[in-house]
């Protein structure tokens, strides 16, 4: 393969890499309010039971709605920072590109089948919910069970797609470690 085309399609991996960045910053700010809007709902469902002595059960079940959200689509956004749990006894000796191999492996083997698998059990319970506009089990409660189902799609597909882009980034410092590519937020990726 001809230099420049080998450097125009690192160039376009790594574009493609952090347009997937981007996008699961731009989702992790927004789960930044849902976290702020499910606090003042639970705020205000503390008030109205214990001050008031009222309750509603759409309102209750909407901070479960919210929570399930912030922990489902959040997964990718803490994937892309590296926050995740990790044991990383031998990890933190290793080189840089040792470190780039075994996220690159760790990324194909564990984290895109895992995922993969996840998406794959959760599909018909989820179209069934869809299908049928599951609503609560609770009298009261909100009918959009199917949308809170949906999660459980929109979980695996999200971390799959953040994997592709540590893929990319990983494969880019494999294959040059002095290059080692800075991600969106200007951060070396190493």
């Amino acid at each position: 393969m001809p230099l420049m085309a080998a450097k125009s399609l690192k160039y376009t991996a790594s574009q493609f890499a952090q347009r997937i960045d981007q996008t699961i910053d731009m989702l992790g700010r927004g789960i930044a309010w849902m976290t702020i809007a499910m606090v003042l709902i639970m705020a205000t469902v503390v008030v109205l039971r214990f001050v008031f002595d009222i309750g509603w059960v759409w309102l209750q079940e909407s901070v479960n709605y919210l929570h399930a959200y912030i922990f489902m689509l959040g997964a990718a956004y803490t994937l892309r920072h590296d926050s995740h749990v990790r044991v990383d006894v031998f990890y933190r000796q290793m080189s840089i590109k040792r470190k780039a191999l075994v996220d690159l492996l760790g990324t194909l083997f564990l984290l895109i089948p895992v995922c993969g698998f996840i998406f794959y059990a959760s599909w018909a319970a989820t179209l069934e919910s869809w299908s049928a506009l599951e609503g609560s089990q609770r009298t009261g409660g909100l009918d959009f069970a199917y949308i809170l189902k949906s999660s459980m799609l929109l979980m695996p597909a999200l971390l799959i797609l953040q994997g592709l882009a540590i893929s990319i980034q990983k494969s880019l410092i494999i294959i040059d470690p002095s290059a080692n590519p800075p991600d969106s937020r200007g951060l070396s990726n190493g």
